[in-house]
Parts: C-alpha cells; sequence; structure tokens
C-alpha cells in the first residue's frame, strides 16, 4: 500500500514513519513517498527516517519528491501536513495580531484567519489534483486550521478526506488516566470544532465517570486542563474543555502572555527547526539523535504561555509523547482492512450536530469501517457552546467566501466578525497588515 505525505519535509513526519514500522500486519503501508517544495528539508527528513528504519527488516520504503503529481499518483491514502508560509509566516500571524492587541495564535482568532486565508488556496489546489489523479485515495488532514481547511477540501472531495487532530485524544486519555480508567476502553463524550470542544462525559462499561471527576476537585486539579482552567470554571461548566479554549476564556491573560514573551511559540519554533535543518546539511550528525533532542524540547514548550498565564507548571512526562500519528495509522487501518474502531474525527456534520448545515466540518466520535468515517448522534451542546460554535463557524465560512471570491472587503469581514478581534477597525487594520507581509494573501483585492 502506497502512502503520500504533502509536507514530507516537516518535522513531525517521522512521527508517523515511526508508527508505521510498529505496523507488521497484511495490507500495510510498504511505500511512503515525501513530497515538498523544499529539497533540502526532505533530503534531512529522509537521513533521519533511514536511521529510523535501520534493522526493521520490513520498513516501508521511502521514496522522496518535488513533483506533486508524482508523488499523487498511486497512492491508496494521502497525508496533508502542509504549512503555507512556512514558520516564518506563523511568527508573522502572531507578530502582526499582537500589535493590533489581539491574540494571533495558530488556529484561533487572527493568526488563524490569517493561516487560513492563505492556506484554504493550496488546500483546495490539492484536493483538486488529488481528484483527478488519485481519485481512489483517502485524504487524511493535519494541516491546520484543521477543521477549515478539511471542510474546504470536502468541496473537491466529499467524505474521502478527513481531519485529524490529537488534542482531543490526549483530553480523553489524560481524564481516563486520573480516573483510573482505560482509554482503550472508554466512551468520550467529546462535540465541537477542531480546537473548539468540549468532553461531556466518559462512559466506562456504560457508567459516566466524569461527575466523579467534577465533584472531587482534587482529582480535577491533577491534571493538565484542571491546572489550565482551574477547578471551580470546569465544574461550573460541567464539561472539560479543549485546551484551546482557554484562548477563550481567558483571553486577556493570553495576550498579555504572548505579548511579554521573549518569543512567540511560532518565533521560538521557527529559530529551533532552522536549527534543526542547518544541523541536518552537516554529512556526520546523527539525523535521529538530532531530531528526538529538538523534539522533546518542542513537547516540552508546548503551549507555554497559556500554562504560565494559569500556574500550571511543567508538562507531565505522559503527555510529551504525541499522538496524532497513531490516530492516523488508526485511521488508515480501519478503512484499509475494515477493522472498526470509533476516533474523534473531522468530518462533514450531516445533522450531527443540528445547530449546523449538513457540509459544515465538526469534530466528534465517528465509527470507522471501510466506506470512511460516520460521525455519531450527539447530544446538543448547552447554549454557551452552541452560541460559541456557530459563531466561529460562521467565520470560517467567511474566510472560504474570501478565498473563493478573492474579496478583501469578506476577508475583513471574517476578522471583524471573530468573537476575539473586538472592533472592525481591527479587521481593517489586520488585512492591512497581513497582505503586507504575506504574498500568498496577495490575491484578496
Amino acid at each position: 500500500m502506497k502512502l503520500t505525505i504533502l509536507g514530507g519535509g516537516g518535522f513531525r513526519v517521522p512521527l508517523v514513519y515511526g508508527a508505521l514500522l510498529g505496523d507488521h500486519a497484511e495490507g500495510r503501508v510498504t511505500h511512503v513517498v515525501l513530497h515538498d517544495l523544499d529539497a533540502g528539508r526532505l533530503s534531512a527528513v529522509t537521513r533521519v527516517l533511514a536511521e529510523q528504519a535501520a534493522g526493521v527488516p520490513d520498513a516501508p520504503e521511502v521514496s522522496a519528491t518535488t513533483d506533486l503529481d508524482e508523488a499523487l499518483t498511486g497512492a491508496d491514502f494521502v497525508f496533508s501536513a502542509i504549512r503555507v508560509g512556512g514558520l516564518e509566516g506563523r511568527a508573522d500571524d502572531e507578530r502582526v495580531a499582537l500589535a493590533e492587541g489581539v491574540l494571533g495564535q495558530e488556529t484561533v482568532g487572527a493568526g488563524g484567519i490569517a493561516y487560513g486565508l492563505r492556506t484554504v488556496p493550496v488546500a483546495e489546489d490539492i484536493a483538486r489534483r488529488v481528484a483527478r489523479v488519485a481519485p481512489d485515495a483517502w485524504v487524511i488532514n493535519f494541516t491546520n486550521p484543521a477543521g477549515l481547511v478539511t471542510e474546504a477540501m470536502s468541496r473537491h472531495l466529499g467524505d474521502r478526506v478527513i481531519g485529524i487532530c490529537d488534542s482531543p485524544v490526549g483530553l480523553g486519555r489524560r481524564i481516563a488516566r486520573v480516573l483510573g480508567a482505560n482509554p482503550g476502553e472508554a466512551w468520550i463524550d467529546y462535540v465541537g470544532l477542531n480546537h473548539l470542544g468540549w468532553v461531556r462525559g466518559l462512559r466506562v462499561n456504560g457508567r459516566d465517570e466524569l461527575p466523579r471527576l467534577l465533584a472531587d476537585p482534587d482529582l480535577l486539579g491533577s491534571f493538565e486542563e484542571g491546572k489550565l482552567f482551574g477547578t471551580d470554571w470546569l465544574q461550573s461548566l460541567g464539561a472539560i474543555p479543549n485546551e484551546y479554549l482557554h484562548y477563550y476564556y481567558f483571553n486577556r491573560e493570553a495576550v498579555r502572555a504572548y505579548s511579554q514573551a521573549e518569543k512567540t511559540r511560532g518565533a521560538f519554533l521557527r529559530d529551533q527547526q532552522a536549527g534543526f535543518y542547518d544541523e541536518m546539511k552537516q554529512p556526520g550528525t546523527a539525523a535521529l539523535t538530532a531530531w528526538d533532542r529538538t523534539r522533546a524540547e518542542r513537547e516540552a514548550t508546548y503551549m507555554a504561555e497559556a500554562r504560565e498565564t494559569a500556574g500550571a507548571g511543567e508538562r507531565d512526562a505522559d503527555d510529551l509523547s504525541g499522538g496524532y500519528e497513531k490516530v492516523a495509522l488508526a485511521l488508515m487501518r480501519a478503512i484499509a482492512r475494515d477493522e472498526r474502531t470509533t476516533l474523534i474525527l473531522n468530518v462533514r456534520n450531516r445533522g450531527t450536530l443540528s445547530v449546523l448545515d449538513a457540509e459544515a466540518v465538526i469534530e466528534v466520535p465517528c465509527l470507522v469501517d471501510a466506506n470512511g468515517a460516520h460521525p455519531v448522534t450527539v447530544d446538543p451542546l448547552p447554549d454557551h457552546a452552541s452560541g460559541l460554535v456557530c459563531s466561529v463557524k460562521a467565520v470560517e465560512r467567511e474566510v472560504l467566501a474570501a478565498a473563493e471570491s478573492g474579496s478583501r472587503t469578506t476577508a475583513v469581514k471574517a476578522f471583524a466578525l471573530h468573537p476575539l478581534v473586538d472592533s472592525v477597525n481591527v479587521a481593517r487594520r489586520l488585512v492591512d497588515g497581513y497582505t503586507a507581509v504575506h504574498p500568498g494573501l496577495a490575491y484578496l483585492k
């Protein structure tokens, strides 16, 4: 089976390959094609993968190319993990937003809109190419903002594109762990949009264990989200939010922390990864060792500003291992081998959430089989959550409309309608600022 990874020179690709090395079953991936526009990054990642594969006799073959059609031809699965504008673009997203006193985080608020505006046209072009060159392939989208980009691609690929994120998986794992439950046996009632969802229940043997957690302040305050949001707020909500909701519930504090940080997250990763790729230009570099060292630092500093604001301290060791590659592999196995499973995924709504239309991409538990991912019926969200979901989905739709029409006015509307942008005039200045630094937004007129 052939797997094509778009953004194959990306830093997290070895996580995917590492997961593939552990799969020895019939019908496994035997050929991985890395595609990237940057040949130097492709070379660096290929070296890391070669060291990972050492001593594994049935390791999937790896090839690399900068030609998109060549990469897609004959693919059974396509992982889309592109970053339009690179990490320099992410750092610019943060800088421009903070200059206006609003959040520039990669997927939330002004930064997420800017990233979406320059990514959607590229993602849609990829979707059209997949439909033409590899019409039978399944596309698994990692590209952020994951829900928005998956919805854009679904307009060309229908249900054959599925978005994934490791945040809900990590959240469910942490809740199960503090409750003494096996995460693999627990049913996680999670509903929302990507980076905008809530765990409302965790059932083990038919019993919802979440009320027990919410009723115990010591237990509730013992894990990441309890430290991040505070036990009193979680008890008020009666649910455990995705960590990214910290940017909504504590926005003023988050903006202040970003503004006072020596480096924003994007600038930190830009410089850190530049160091890694520069190191990889040296022929004698131990590639896998260098990558492991850089990854450990990356994971340990994840959402550092939010944790500092909340006084949450360092991340627990169990939360430093990633996880999105495991979700991707489980999804791919379920489809390729009809190994039926349940995963939290980004898929078209199809009536699951009554407040959104059928084509809206949401993040919910899905039953997965050879025919793809099927969202599970869920209870309605409470009004406060439903209002936020509808508001952010409306913004995503304006981003899609701006990308399709090239309308600067529509782009301003997308920024202005976001709950974390507090003025139409700020929205106008954001569009001016972003178009000035991002060549990928030159299409806005």
